[in-house]
């Protein structure tokens, strides 16, 4: 897609029918300065800055909610725009203190500028195994190599150094967070910009040929304005009000860890957590032109609520929780007697004091014209997330015959894993290139 697609004022005949959502959309994953000055054009955010006291802010960089918007229902809202930069590190040997001075003054800016909230700016900064083993001290705990997960699936590892996350309900606020970071920008919302990254990251460079750029989005509307990618039929089957692309809600409150349950408790990195981030294909031809809506409610949740009608539209209905609880015990004798368990279904297996042990933050995306999920998700270790993985599998559903590796077991079919990527997010007192030793 091209720069002049998006502004306005070279096409305005082609842009009048095109919604400032999905234009904005169109913006973020294009990037640079032309496609922020295009993005200004649609947008207009009156947003004051962010405090001067930078210690009233949370400890936590992970410690989104009380900064999220809530639906009628107490779920948080989570921001509606996101982009991921992947970055190497560029000095010799291990980083100093003049370049740690460097990092946290570039990201002080982006508080000073914007309001911590989604309408504001949100953002983390976590680092790989691979930026931790160049010191001689052993990497933090808890933070593995991404590897497989699953026999069916051979994901390329990324290795870069380190993951920035930005996320806003304004993608021009995101565009202009990560220009002023690459040192692109002089001034972000009235804020001067003194120090960028540039001097010390550079764009990762990644095994075959991956993204070091992803940019993606979540919230009612915007799957369906831009469901026209591979992986999505061509009768644009996406609800209007979906969230997703797969048409139904997702992020419940009672469904999701709470910050508190991610968060690591003791050691060098009291107060961080784990992040991991997998770059997943989608591939709903079947899902929308072959399954039948009760089949898809099945697969999704399980089955018990696909035959009790319990899901209205996209699931909205259902409150703060998916209500999948209830289902988790049934998993075994749904795949022996019913041929399908659902994904959630299988997911609450795992549940400690009826919760998740992972908080999802993930968002779909439509880079390389391809229907994705960028599965983004925090956990007090990587481990947390292997067991989720574990249980979403359903080998031991499959080893019974009762349902297949992948078909009828839960939504394993309909997509691939294309990368996977492990990182450990400081608390804000140590982000600025750590050492192992916090």
């Amino acid at each position: 897609m091209s720069i002049q697609w998006l502004e306005p004022s070279m096409n305005p005949e082609r842009n009048r029918g095109i919604s400032r959502r999905a234009f904005v959309k169109s913006a973020v994953a294009i990037g640079g300065t032309a496609a922020l000055s295009a993005c200004l054009g649609r947008e207009s955010p009156d947003l004051p800055q962010g405090p001067d006291d930078l210690s009233t802010l949370p400890a936590r960089q992970h410690a989104w909610n009380d900064a999220l918007a809530r639906d009628d229902h107490g779920n948080h809202v989570p921001p509606r725009h996101h982009v991921v930069r992947l970055l190497d590190y560029t000095g010799d040997g291990t980083p100093d203190d003049g370049e740690r001075d460097t990092v946290e003054s570039a990201l002080q800016t982006l508080e000073r500028a914007y309001p911590r909230s989604n309408e504001g700016l949100l953002f983390t900064i976590g680092y790989t195994p691979a930026y931790f083993d160049r010191f001689d001290a052993d990497r933090p705990a808890g933070l593995p190599d991404p590897e497989p997960l699953a026999n069916f699936e051979d994901p390329t590892p990324d290795t870069p150094d380190a993951a920035i996350h930005l996320a806003s309900d304004y993608g021009s606020v995101l565009l202009a967070a990560e220009e002023a970071l690459l040192g692109e920008r002089e001034e972000i919302n009235g804020v001067d910009v003194e120090t960028d990254l540039a001097n010390v990251f550079a764009a990762a460079d990644l095994a075959d040929g991956g993204m070091a750029r992803r940019t993606g989005f979540i919230g009612d509307g915007l799957p369906a304005e831009n469901q026209d990618v591979d992986g999505i039929p061509d009768s644009e089957p996406v609800d209007e009000e979906s969230p997703l692309f797969m048409g139904f809600e997702s992020g419940f409150a009672g469904t999701q860890a709470t910050e508190d349950r991610v968060t690591i408790d003791e050691g060098a990195f009291a107060g961080g957590t784990t992040q991991h981030l997998s770059q997943i294909r989608l591939h709903l031809t079947q899902w929308y032109e072959q399954d039948s809506r009760e089949h898809r409610e099945a697969t999704m949740f399980c089955p018990a609520h696909a035959e009790n009608d319990r899901i209205e539209e996209t699931g909205e209905n259902l409150g703060a929780t998916s209500g999948v609880g209830a289902c988790a015990d049934d998993a075994e004798s749904d795949a022996r007697q019913k041929g399908v368990v659902g994904h959630a279904q299988k997911n609450a297996r795992v549940r400690e004091d009826g919760r998740p042990i992972i908080l999802r933050r993930d968002f779909d995306s439509t880079d390389g014209d391809e229907a994705r999920v960028h599965f983004l998700s925090l956990q007090s270790a990587i481990d947390d997330f292997v067991a989720t993985r574990q249980a979403m599998n359903g080998d031991d559903l499959a080893e019974s015959g009762a349902v297949g590796q992948r078909t009828n077991n839960g939504i394993l079919q309909y997509m691939s894993v294309e990368r996977r990527g492990n990182y450990l997010l400081p608390p804000r007192a140590s982000r600025a290139l750590p050492t192992p030793q916090g």
